[in-house]
């Protein structure tokens, strides 16, 4: 019989450049995020520096430990970490710097090492850094795979990732003394349970056969609303997205159903990513033309393209007019930790100090880069000039 979880382990570990044995699987990336943060012994009194546009379950992940999220703000042209906000937030508490590859761009990485090496010679300990690569496995920084550049990575394979297993994660630790501690940590993960994993294989056949223009948004609202309601396995599960709670069963292995899929998903991954990237040179092409906001080219070497950011006003109009016209526009990041809206104090935000991210947050949509006709896009666009920014 193949061992999948070993072929799965060599293929991510070729792409990345590293070693088999730094590479570690969970059943969801936040679950990996929750497992690195234990690892590095975070917990009540410490604080965790990260975006303050972000996804919920990577402030929930430090809620679960006791520890505080603190919130800085975005670069405008990157919506990743603005340098002087980050600074500004370094404290005697903080313990680790996440830094996310928002839409799949790594940006800042050499300045924010900096900043963490010398908050650690300053505090005389050390802080950690961690690449949130959810949005970008496949892609590099400066020639080199997201994922290699800080302490350790964690990555999501989510339905809406760079490939999928439907639910998963996994991460990757450089730091030997560091792996040795996960290993310990990890020792307290659950197997995933038979529901589940047929559960999964029916999603599986559901988002292949089932989901397409005409059915996806009516899929995606049902799929949230049972996810929600935990009868099915999903993204939004419980009360991953609601609260700050820890559900039952969190802290949960991979299983083989998901190294299989995994497998296949890689496989199309350089294509994939190539056409995200070539979607993305047209509609830079076109806001540029129009002198609306767009996605710099100078970025495009660092950049897969898993969504493209677009600014617009009357945003509920221009989406319902998308989905009449069968566009499928992305909701990253609709809050400063979405999907969670208000109130916000639950998981520590201070909208005040993020006044760069709130005002994102009201404005984005996410263009689909993995269509293969770009110019039914480019239709829509140039018919709602009116509402880009």
């Amino acid at each position: 019989m193949p061992d999948y979880e070993k072929e799965y382990r060599g293929a991510i570990a070729e792409t990345l450049r590293c070693r088999e044995d730094e590479v570690f699987f969970y059943w969801k990336g936040r679950v990996a995020l929750y497992g690195l943060l234990r690892a590095m012994g975070i917990g009540p009194g410490d604080e965790v520096v990260i975006q303050g546009y972000t996804c919920v379950v990577v402030a929930n992940a430090v809620l679960y430990l006791g520890a505080t999220p603190v919130y800085a703000d975005i670069d405008p042209s990157t919506y990743n970490f603005d340098l002087v906000s980050l600074r500004g937030k370094i404290s005697s508490r903080t313990k680790v710097i996440i830094c996310q590859n928002t839409y799949g761009l790594s940006s800042h990485l050499e300045e924010i090492e900096a900043i963490a090496a010398e908050a650690s010679a300053r505090f005389g300990r050390r802080v950690f850094t961690i690449e949130d690569c959810t949005h970008g496995f496949g892609g590099s920084y400066h020639g080199k795979p997201n994922g290699t550049f800080c302490d350790a990575s964690f990555f999501s394979t989510q339905w809406s990732k760079p490939y999928t297993t439907g639910v998963g994660g996994f991460c990757v630790v450089h730091d030997p003394e560091l792996r040795e501690k996960l290993t310990l940590v990890n020792r307290g993960l659950a197997a995933p349970g038979l529901k589940e994993k047929a559960e999964l294989k029916m999603m599986y056949f559901i988002r292949q056969y089932i989901v397409n223009d005409f059915t996806y948004w009516p899929m995606i609202r049902l799929y949230r609303w049972l996810s929600r309601k935990n009868l099915v396995v999903g993204s939004s599960s419980g009360g991953e997205v609601s609260g700050i709670e820890m559900p039952e069963g969190f802290f949960k292995a991979q299983s083989a159903v998901q190294f299989k899929k995994g497998l296949k998903g890689l496989a199309k991954l350089p294509e994939v990513n190539a056409l995200r990237k070539r979607n993305a040179a047209v509609y830079t092409a076109f806001l540029r033309e129009h002198g609306k906001t767009f996605v710099s080219p100078e970025l495009f070497d660092d950049h897969i393209f898993i969504k493209y950011p677009l600014l617009v006003r009357d945003r509920e109009k221009f989406r319902e007019d998308a989905e009449r016209a069968k566009i499928t526009l992305g909701e990253w990041f609709e809050a400063p930790v979405y999907p969670a809206y208000a109130p916000l104090e639950v998981w520590k935000v201070e909208a005040r100090e993020l006044p760069c991210a709130m005002r994102i947050c009201g404005q984005v949509v996410n263009l689909p880069t993995e269509e293969k006709h770009p110019e039914k896009v480019v239709r829509f666009l140039e018919s709602h000039l009116e509402f880009i920014l």
